[in-house]
């Protein structure tokens, strides 16, 4: 989802090119976004059971850590839930933009500390819910990176992690550009199995996994022939297919597609794990 994000235009073959992740969409404009509604669908932002994914309950008493926060989406959440938190980004900048927004929320406390998270700059056993979206991805020792996650969580903490579907990223791999899949963009792909191996052997316990994001996974392979950055207004073809998307999730069967759909092709996968008592 994560997901959470910078701008980027695409490269042709002898450019450069900064991280490949889209531009942030305000939160007062979420309402109108395709890609929120089809996340909202798949369990996400759930105001009314007050879980930011399902089976990932935020508490009003918790103490939350977003490591990779981006633009904050789901540390937002979780402040707009009184929850104190932590934020944690590489860009400086992203960080303070963020707790801009999140001092304007009933979140009982604010924290923002701009990190490479390597290692966090927290002591031990500080956080009740531990976020990390769309991060492990990017990063060169993703058990070390997971360790520092699990040293600073309680006893008993949740954790939600997602990384990229190695479904779609297969289909990134041969539509995107090679900097797609060089460093500081996607550096490796986890296969759900490799991802649970990896959360398990760093200490934690599954409780839950889920995969979503048809409706990503064919914009992005739609994006990089559009020769066109994210900015409004989009490319033609961009814009058809969240029209197109938006009408089928309107359908009778609408969700009973996106449901097939998300299952074929999702766009990420995610865990929600716990550390032991």
């Amino acid at each position: 989802m994560r997901a959470f994000f910078k701008k980027f235009l695409p490269p042709n073959p002898n450019m450069e090119a900064p991280a490949v992740v889209p531009p942030p969409t305000p939160v007062e404009d979420l309402a109108q976004d395709v890609g929120f509604m089809d996340a909202r669908m798949s369990g996400w932002f759930n105001d009314t059971s007050g879980e930011l994914l399902e089976g990932f309950p935020v508490l009003a008493q918790d103490h939350v850590l977003d490591v990779g926060c981006g633009d904050g989406l789901c540390i937002h959440f979780c402040a707009n839930r009184g929850a104190e938190v932590s934020l944690v980004d590489i860009d400086a900048d992203k960080v303070r933009g963020v707790q801009q927004k999140l001092l304007q929320t009933p979140a009982r406390a604010v924290h923002a500390q701009a990190s490479d998270a390597n290692p966090l700059p927290f002591a031990e056993a500080q956080f009740d819910k531990i976020i990390s979206t769309e991060v492990l991805e990017h990063v060169d020792d993703p058990a070390q990176f997971l360790r520092e996650l699990v040293r600073v969580g309680k006893p008993g903490a949740l954790y939600l992690l997602a990384v990229p579907h190695s479904t779609s990223e297969g289909i990134q791999k041969e539509l995107a550009p090679s900097i797609h899949f060089e460093k500081p963009n996607h550096i490796r792909i986890f296969t759900p199995e490799s991802f649970a191996t990896l959360v398990q052997e760093c200490g934690l316990s599954i409780e839950r996994t889920t995969n979503y994001g048809f409706f990503s996974s064919i914009f992005w392979a739609f994006f990089w022939t559009c020769d066109h950055d994210l900015n409004a207004p989009r490319h033609p073809l961009l814009q058809s297919w969240e029209h197109t998307w938006k009408l089928m999730l309107q359908m009778r069967d609408g969700p009973r597609i996106k449901k097939a759909l998300d299952a074929l092709i999702p766009k990420s996968q995610v865990i929600i794990a716990r550390k032991p008592t």
